[in-house]
C-alpha cells in the first residue's frame, strides 16, 4: 500500500516510508489537563486515530507505536492547585478521566503510550543539561532558556525568519533572558509551587521541553510522524525541533502533520473567548459519539471546519442511512473482508476522509441494492470493514436507532410489538394503522423472516 502524507516541514505531499516498517512511530501532542477538552481539542485525536488505524492496517497492529501525551504541569494547573489547596494530580487526573471517556465515546482507540509530563521530568532535565553543555541554552535567575540565536535553522517549520520572531516576547518573570525570542526550558519556582531538583537549580519544566524529552524517552528519535493542531506549528513544534536537534544532532521527526482549526459559527473556537462546547456536553444533549466523530471527519483534516448544528444533523442523517443498510442486511452472514481497495486508496491519499466517506456512501448504495444472499453477505462485509477503518459503524444497528430516539425508543418498541401481534393475528387493518402511526413518528418498520426491526425513516 502506498500512503502519501502532507509534510508541513517540506510543504508538499510525500510518499510515506517509515525508517523501520516493523516499528512505525507516531507522536501527537495531547491535552493540557487543567479543564475539560472542547470539541476543537477533539479534532486532533480523531484525525490521528484514523491515521493510526490506517498505519496498523498497512503495517500490522503490533508494528505501530503511537504516543499521545498529557501535559499535567503548567501555570493554569499550578494556579488552580494553589487556589484549591490540593495536589496538582487531584486536578489533572479527574480531567484525564473525563478526556478518556470522551475519546472512548468518539471511538478513538487508546494510544500505545500515554506519558505524563510529571512522570518524565528527569528526562527533561537530561535534555536541558545537554543543551547547556553545547551552548544552546543558558542559566539565569528566572530559569534556563534556549538561545534561539544559537540555531541557524530556527523557523524552518513555520517559515518565520529570525528577524520577525515575536512569540518569545518578554513576560513577567522573564526580564533576565537575553533575547525576547528565547524560550523557557526550565522555570525557577516560587515558594508553594511544585518543584523538582536539578543541577541548574530547583524549578519546573517549561512547556516545549516536555514533548522533546518524552519522544526521546518513549519512542527514540527521529520518529516517523509528529502530529498536532495547526496552532502548534509555532511556537511549540518549532521549539521542539530547535531543542531536540540542538541536543541530539539529528531530526526529531521525518513527517510533521497538522490539522486545521475548528471554528464555532465562523469564529475560532477558544476557551478564552468562551465560544466552546465540549464532547461531554454534546453527548449529554443526545448526540451519539459516532455522529460527533463523523462530523469531525467530514472535512479534510488540513481544512478548517465550522462547527454548528447543521453539521451534526447532516452527520446523523448520513449515519442513519449507513446503519439502515446494515440493519437491512442483519440476516446476512457476517463474512470477514478487507476494506475495499478504493476506500483504502482514499485514506492513503493524505487521509482524504471526504473521499473515503463518498466511497462509504457508495458501499451503502450497493448494500441496499443487493438481492442475492452472497451479494448481501459481501456488501455487508465490505461496509463494516470500511467503517471499522475510520471508526464508524461500530454500534449494533438496532441500538443505534434506539439511542437516537432516546426515551421514545421504548414507546416505539411497544408499537412495533403491537404491530407484530396484529400481523400474526392477520388483523391487517390494525397492522396498517400502527405502521402509519410509526411513520408519523419518523419510524420505518422492516419485516424479515427473523422478525421486525425499525429505523429512522428516510
Amino acid at each position: 500500500m502506498k500512503i502519501q502524507l502532507t509534510n508541513t516541514l517540506t510543504r508538499r505531499k510525500e510518499a510515506f516510508a517509515p525508517a523501520d516498517p516493523k516499528r512505525v512511530t507516531m507522536y501527537v501532542c495531547g491535552p493540557t489537563v487543567y479543564n475539560l477538552a472542547h470539541i476543537g481539542n477533539a479534532r486532533p485525536p480523531v484525525v490521528f486515530d484514523v491515521l493510526f488505524r490506517l498505519l496498523r492496517h498497512a503495517y500490522g497492529e503490533k508494528a505501530v507505536l503511537y504516543a499521545r501525551n498529557y501535559t499535567d504541569i503548567d501555570d493554569k494547573i499550578i494556579a488552580a492547585s494553589i487556589e484549591r489547596g490540593v495536589p496538582i494530580s487531584e486536578i489533572t487526573r479527574a480531567v484525564e478521566e473525563q478526556y478518556e471517556a470522551d475519546m472512548a465515546a468518539l471511538n478513538v482507540l487508546t494510544p500505545t503510550l500515554r506519558p505524563r509530563a510529571t512522570e518524565n521530568v528527569p528526562a527533561m532535565i537530561a535534555v536541558i543539561e545537554k543543551l547547556i553543555e553545547k551552548g544552546a541554552a543558558y542559566v539565569v535567575p528566572s530559569g534556563v532558556y534556549f538561545s534561539v540565536a544559537a540555531d541557524e535553522d530556527y523557523g524552518k517549520l513555520s517559515g518565520r525568519s529570525q528577524d520577525d520572531l515575536k512569540a518569545g516576547a518578554r513576560v513577567d518573570g522573564e526580564d533576565d533572558k537575553r533575547s525576547s525570542s528565547d524560550f523557557a526550558l526550565w522555570k525557577t519556582t516560587t515558594p508553594g509551587e511544585p518543584s523538582w531538583e536539578a543541577p541548574f537549580g530547583a524549578g519546573r519544566p517549561g512547556w516545549h521541553i516536555e514533548c522533546s524529552a518524552m519522544i526521546e524517552e518513549e519512542l527514540g528519535s527521529p520518529i516517523d510522524i509528529h502530529g498536532g493542531g495547526i496552532d502548534l506549528i509555532f511556537p511549540h513544534h518549532e521549539n521542539e525541533i530547535a531543542q531536540s536537534e540542538s541536543a541530539h544532532g539529528h531530526a526529531l521527526a521525518r513527517v510533521w502533520m497538522h490539522n486545521g482549526f475548528l471554528t464555532m459559527d465562523k469564529e475560532k473556537m477558544s476557551k478564552s473567548i468562551g465560544n466552546i462546547i465540549t464532547p461531554k456536553e454534546l453527548l449529554e444533549q443526545g448526540w451519539q459519539g459516532e455522529t460527533i466523530r463523523y462530523a469531525l471527519l467530514s472535512a479534510h483534516y488540513k481544512a478548517p471546519l465550522d462547527w454548528n448544528d447543521e453539521l451534526l444533523e447532516q452527520a446523523q442523517k448520513s449515519l442513519d442511512r449507513m446503519y439502515g443498510a446494515v440493519l437491512r442486511l442483519k440476516d446476512a452472514p457476517a463474512a470477514d473482508a478487507e476494506p475495499p481497495a478504493a476506500f483504502v486508496a482514499a485514506l492513503a491519499d493524505d487521509l482524504n476522509t471526504p473521499a473515503a466517506i463518498a466511497e462509504l456512501s457508495a458501499l451503502v448504495t450497493t448494500a441496499n441494492n443487493s438481492k442475492k444472499p452472497a451479494e448481501q453477505a459481501q456488501a455487508k462485509a465490505d461496509l463494516l470493514a470500511a467503517g471499522a477503518l475510520v471508526g464508524l459503524l461500530q454500534n449494533d444497528p438496532e441500538h443505534w436507532f434506539r439511542a437516537s430516539f432516546g426515551e421514545q425508543a421504548a414507546e416505539i418498541d411497544a408499537l412495533v410489538a403491537e404491530r407484530v401481534a396484529a400481523r400474526a393475528a392477520k388483523n391487517y387493518a390494525e397492522s396498517d394503522r400502527l405502521r402509519d402511526a410509526l411513520a408519523e413518528r419518523g419510524v420505518e418498520v422492516m419485516d424479515s423472516a427473523s422478525g421486525s426491526t425499525w429505523r429512522r425513516k428516510g
